[in-house]
């Protein structure tokens, strides 16, 4: 029971840290530079964290020598799914961008589960986790999908063939964020620390992002932007939750997987969105929470606690 409240808890830590980077994002205008800046202060948040419960940071030689080279990575597939996002958002509108990605997760996250890809612990596909997942896309689609389709009246953005190629590209993007979660799940178990390895991460993709900041922005003189007068001081540390998700996800892997991992934090994200929705937190615009998200959200409580309680 803990590890599901935990696993829930940083779902809803993220949906704060979007809201925050949400924010910061309009003060500063360019996406890829507040990006940059939540990776870099999730990797500050780290470093200190780090230091105060005395973890090692240096790596061994011997280490990297003796692991193999997906095991690294972790930070730069988050990196891409973020930018990947960004890219969808214009090319298939709100509702795709929603869904997409989210659908990648879950069937990465189970396929992890099922082979124990990424050394993850194999837990088998039983028609009891088959019937938690479908509720776990039924829910989704209820509490995302609906209701951004009762406003556009549409689930298409533009008819193309070519879009297709983006919807795979979508689904590419979340089921690299289920990878990452079990590549950084791996890397705490390799250098014994799930602090260390969530530094690595992040480091690692803020490093990918100043180079994508550097040649495709060209320059960090907008971060003058977000400082002075009337701008909170919370934008700034939007990556410190971020972080705390890494930290967390590695920390719950070995105990539920990876499948179980991402279906608990989605319901955490799902239900902190609305939470943010309907009280504004973090000056988000109030929006009316409907019956049928939660109605959703019932939905996608039941398949995650088939997925979680029951295993057959």
């Amino acid at each position: 029971m803990l590890t599901m409240f935990i696993g829930i808890l940083i779902g809803i830590i993220v949906s704060f840290q979007t809201a925050i980077n949400s924010r910061l994002r309009g003060y500063l205008g360019v996406p890829f530079l507040s990006s940059f800046i939540s990776f870099s202060g999730g990797t500050l948040f780290l470093l200190i964290l780090a230091k105060l419960s005395n973890e090692p940071l240096t790596i061994e030689p011997t280490t990297l020598l003796q692991t193999p080279w997906w095991l690294w990575i972790g930070g730069l597939m988050g990196m891409v799914s973020l930018t990947a996002n960004i890219l969808l958002f214009a090319k298939l509108g709100s509702v795709q961008t929603a869904i997409i990605p989210l659908l990648g997760q879950v069937i990465m996250g189970i396929l992890i589960d099922t082979f124990g890809w990424f050394y993850s612990p194999k837990i088998d596909l039983n028609l009891i986790r088959i019937l938690g997942i479908s509720l776990v896309f039924l829910g989704i689609f209820c509490t995302v999908v609906m209701p951004i389709m009762k406003k556009t009246k549409s689930l298409h953005s533009q008819s193309e063939p070519h879009l297709l190629l983006w919807r795979f590209f979508g689904i590419f993007a979340g089921m690299l964020l289920a990878a990452q979660t079990a590549i950084n799940a791996e890397l705490g178990r390799v250098l014994h620390s799930s602090v260390q390895a969530a530094f690595v991460s992040f480091a690692v993709g803020g490093s990918g992002l100043f180079l994508v900041v550097l040649f495709y922005e060209k320059s960090f003189s907008k971060l003058k932007n977000a400082i002075g007068k009337g701008k909170p001081w919370w934008v700034w540390f939007g990556g410190c939750l971020g972080a705390l998700f890494i930290f967390g996800s590695i920390t719950l892997v070995p105990q539920i997987g990876t499948g179980g991992a991402v279906v608990l934090a989605l319901l955490g994200l799902i239900s902190g969105s609305l939470l943010v929705d309907k009280f504004g937190f973090f000056g988000a615009q109030r929006k009316v929470i409907i019956p049928i998200q939660l109605v959703g959200l019932g939905i996608l409580i039941s398949g995650v606690m088939l997925i979680q309680l029951i295993r057959i």
